[in-house]
């Protein structure tokens, strides 16, 4: 590296997957391209992380918040395979893949061959019980119809979530099936749910081919691909060790060369001459600290909150990304307190159903070394977008809605080995519709601030490949900046 040029100073702030995954790409362009760098991540919790974590005693490995991440998308894998983690990936267990879908109270299997909105197969779509025949007679006219009309053009139109699905398959495939498998991706309302901006390729196929099951069915014929129902279970990945083995070694690896500083908070970004000053706040004093450039990894009113001085443009078009919380209770039970046999990954329960949780991870039925022998992790997810009244209860009284839930769907009787209740609160960004067209002023508000990007899942994607995607995206045009201004 060229030690004769001054090092460019560079803020990361926040310290969740995109954060370290800034961090860490900022320093491999750093040594690729012989730029001196000095890479401080400042986060303000006592460890990096965000809503993903791991806590492992007593056989049982809990992850806190995501548990796996989908591999077509390559941003994960090549992180991975850069981080020498590639022997550390396992994939999902065979003999358990497949979702449940509470149906008057009873878990009912998702048919086979039905991927997340399309069914590629018949004979198991007359046969579930998830739809009445009208239903069912409904959803199958759908090969028959003909594409939308646009003035504006396919390429360019959104429609909720809802709206699609009820053109194409109707109401009853909306309320019964599809509203609880996309609510267990998104937490979200249908009704707001811009297709666009989360699910486009179901659009795609309309416009290609003008039905969704004759394009499906081609491209099963194409790819000769095993069944999968309710997801593509075949493409995620997750960690033996828990997802919190990617987290501690990215935060290794940045540490090794740079700087982490837990317990900091940055609480304002304003401009100084040839870059930024940052106001941080630490369980011991606030200070300014001189950057020549941040990166800012937070969740988008954060962002915004931190800009409202220096950028009020940005940050007002950064607070009007909305968000949703959610709980996860995460709980082991002896095999035999468990009256269903939990054979699928998991249960989402459709909004029609009138529950007080929305999904139930089957984690050891996903994953090996999730639970001792003999015993089953289950992770119940309560509020969301659509539920959000039901985070005002106290920790106890959550606990106790969770298990009473479990008890008369699932047959779950007596005491949990472990039970741990996780709270992430405003930690889903709920893609609206209007949400790409947010993100596009979003981002030519930012282009306009040398030396200051913006990465995270609250733009063009919420899983963890789109995070490191992202993240990594913006450290290259970062190091661009700052090699430009040289």
């Amino acid at each position: 590296m060229n030690q004769s040029a001054p090092a460019k100073r560079i803020a990361v702030v926040g310290g969740g997957i995109t954060g370290l995954s800034a961090a860490f790409r900022l320093q491999e362009l750093a040594q690729e391209k012989n730029q001196p760098v000095e890479v401080t991540l400042f986060e303000s919790q006592p460890e990096a992380g965000g809503w993903i974590g791991t806590i492992s005693q007593d056989g049982y490995r809990i992850d806190t918040g995501a548990d796996m991440f989908i591999t077509n998308k390559p941003a994960a894998i090549e992180l991975c395979q850069r981080l020498g983690l590639e022997d550390q990936l396992i994939s999902t267990n065979q003999q358990y893949r497949g979702a449940l879908i509470l149906k008057d109270g009873t878990p009912v299997p998702v048919p086979l061959g039905f991927e997340l909105m399309t069914p590629s197969r018949i004979l198991p779509m007359l046969k579930t019980p998830l739809l009445s025949p009208i239903g069912k007679l409904r959803m199958g006219l759908e090969y028959f119809l003909p594409r939308r009309t646009s003035e504006s053009g396919l390429d360019a139109d959104d429609e909720s979530l809802a709206q699609f699905v009820t053109r194409r398959f109707g109401r009853e495939a909306l309320t019964r099936l599809i509203q609880p498998l996309v609510a267990g991706i998104y937490t979200s309302d249908p009704e707001k749910l811009s297709l666009r901006a989360t699910l486009p390729r179901f659009l795609d196929m309309e416009r290609d081919h003008r039905s969704l099951i004759k394009a499906i069915r081609k491209q099963k014929k194409q790819t000769k691909s095993a069944d999968a129902t309710g997801a593509r279970y075949g493409l995620f990945a997750a960690f033996k060790e828990g997802m919190q083995t990617l987290i501690r070694t990215l935060a290794d690896r940045v540490s090794s060369t740079g700087t982490i500083l837990y317990e900091h908070r940055v609480t304002h970004v304003a401009a100084a001459d040839s870059g930024y000053d940052l106001t941080i706040e630490s369980t011991v004093e606030t200070q300014t600290q001189h950057f020549d450039a941040v990166l800012l990894t937070t969740a988008a009113p954060q962002a915004g909150q931190m800009l409202e001085a220096y950028a009020p443009v940005l940050s007002g078009l950064l607070k009007q990304i909305e968000y949703a919380s959610t709980a996860i209770q995460v709980s082991v039970y002896r095999q035999e307190n468990i009256k269903h046999p939990l054979r699928a990954f998991g249960l989402v329960i459709p909004a029609a159903e009138q529950r007080k949780i929305f999904a139930v991870a089957f984690a050891s039925r996903k994953f090996p070394g999730r639970a001792p022998e003999g015993c089953v992790q289950l992770r119940t997810f309560v509020g969301g977008a659509m539920q959000p009244e039901l985070l005002e209860h106290s920790d106890d009284e959550l606990n106790a809605i969770v298990n009473q839930e479990l008890a008369d769907i699932l047959g779950v009787s007596g005491e949990p080995i472990f039970s741990k209740l996780l709270r992430h609160n405003q930690s889903m960004p709920q893609y609206h519709l209007g949400h790409l067209q947010l993100v596009e002023r979003i981002e030519q508000s930012a282009a306009t601030l040398a030396g200051l990007e913006l990465a995270g899942n609250a733009y063009r994607g919420v899983g963890i490949p789109d995070c490191i995607h992202s993240a990594e995206q913006a450290a290259e045009r970062l190091l661009v900046d700052l090699t430009a201004r040289v």
